[in-house]
């Protein structure tokens, strides 16, 4: 089965990647089914690299805070502030202190220099500013909206003043408090002031798209933009804050759904601004619905690439990225019946197949799913494999200096 596969399997490069497709994908997502090895963040980097120059991709997108990432976004587009700084406060879960996310920015800062800004290479994030232990307060988003709309029209036209907001907002503390995680009624989300909050984000988000046309020739399409971004977070944190306070058997899968869904927010609103490469967890990225075990819960959700898919079409397109062993994790070679097994039989190092025929190729057999020793992995499902554009596999992953992740 192997030597039938070889023939298939291409070396990870963006000619191969594209000859996966009819036309350009307008938005190419590659994945990764763990968190914090910096030699899969390396070869990331190489093909983006690769596909920015050969196919004129605008931006590149991660998972990491939305908000966050608009300090990496000003440094690399306009050079605005350090790379040190760009590092240490534009990044979320971690990600600033890998060494091959550095070198992505550094890059990215230095391919723009020269350059006119319709040409530049853009950077963002698609996560919404939430951590494993909660969610951020709104206020960053929502007095940004505020702040916004009251400098370019009538405040009269505003649902409250910016100092009612801040009475409405309350502390940071209150938003932040990790307990609320594991315990619904620690949470203030569903509070009478969040209600009230959830008003005001409704109306400021209407009155941003109501005045439009005025924004649209008061402002640069840049700050309308960011604008928008602010609009969708303060929204989307509100929503998530009320379902952290339900004491509902849907909670968990409420909260993962709409991460999510925040995330499909932010992709769809990278991809207006042009072609789009983006990267994160398999789980995020795939067609299929995603599952976890939460506590002993088994969730089920749809991720931001199955909605991002649904609305796009054959302009979305994934590649999962899977692998053979990661011994310092405990991870070690696959067995034959699954579908890494059946890669890493293969003789390249990595390598890049297409779904379709590899599916093809298959014909009737039935691969086991693999299943992970550590919690960090997650093995690609073979089901999925009809439904999938592309696998870059890669054999070994060596240890380094990497990061603890999360998905």
């Amino acid at each position: 089965m192997a030597t039938g596969i070889k023939d298939i399997a291409h070396a990870v490069e963006a000619a191969a990647v594209m000859g996966l497709f009819t036309a350009r994908p307008h938005v190419l997502a590659l994945g990764e089914p763990t968190h914090g090895e910096d030699s899969l963040l390396d070869l990331r980097n190489e093909l983006f690299r690769q596909l920015v120059d050969q196919e004129d991709y605008r931006t590149i997108a991660i998972e990491s805070d939305c908000l966050k990432a608009l300090v990496v976004d000003d440094y690399v587009a306009s050079g605005t502030g350090t790379l040190d700084e760009a590092m240490e406060h534009g990044f979320s879960h971690g990600w600033g202190a890998s060494a091959a996310n550095r070198e992505l920015v550094r890059w990215m800062r230095a391919h723009n220099d020269g350059r006119p800004a319709s040409e530049r290479l853009r950077f963002a994030g698609v996560d919404g500013p939430l951590e494993i232990t909660g969610a951020a307060s709104p206020r960053q988003a929502l007095t940004a909206l505020h702040g916004y709309l009251s400098a370019q029209l009538d405040t009269d036209l505003l649902p409250c003043t910016g100092e009612a907001l801040d009475r409405l907002l309350g502390s940071d503390g209150r938003w932040t408090d990790p307990a609320a995680m594991t315990d619904p009624a620690r949470s203030v989300g569903q509070s009478a002031g969040a209600g009230q909050l959830r008003l005001v984000a409704d109306d400021l988000v209407a009155l941003l798209d109501a005045q439009a046309p005025h924004l649209s020739t008061a402002t640069s399409r840049e700050a309308l933009d960011r604008a928008r971004l602010y609009g969708r977070t303060a929204t989307g944190l509100l929503r998530y804050h009320h379902w952290m306070a339900a004491d509902s058997p849907a909670r968990l899968t409420r909260l993962v759904g709409l991460r999510d869904q925040m995330m499909a927010h932010n992709l769809l609103a990278v991809a207006e601004r042009g072609p789009a490469l983006v990267h994160a967890h398999n789980s995020h990225l795939q067609r299929e619905r995603s599952t976890v075990r939460m506590g002993g819960t088994p969730l089920e959700w749809w991720s931001a690439g199955a909605l991002v898919s649904a609305r796009l079409g054959e302009e979305y397109a994934f590649l999962a990225m899977a692998l053979g062993t990661i011994p310092h994790q405990g991870v070690d070679a696959p067995p034959p019946d699954t579908l890494e097994g059946l890669l890493y039989a293969l003789p390249d190092s990595r390598c890049v197949i297409a779904a379709p025929q590899l599916a093809t190729a298959l014909g009737d057999t039935r691969l086991a799913p693999r299943v992970s020793p550590w919690f960090g992995y997650a093995p690609l499902d073979p089901d999925h494999l009809p439904h999938g554009d592309g696998i870059v596999f890669v054999k070994d992953v060596p240890a380094d200096e990497s990061l603890s992740g999360r998905s």
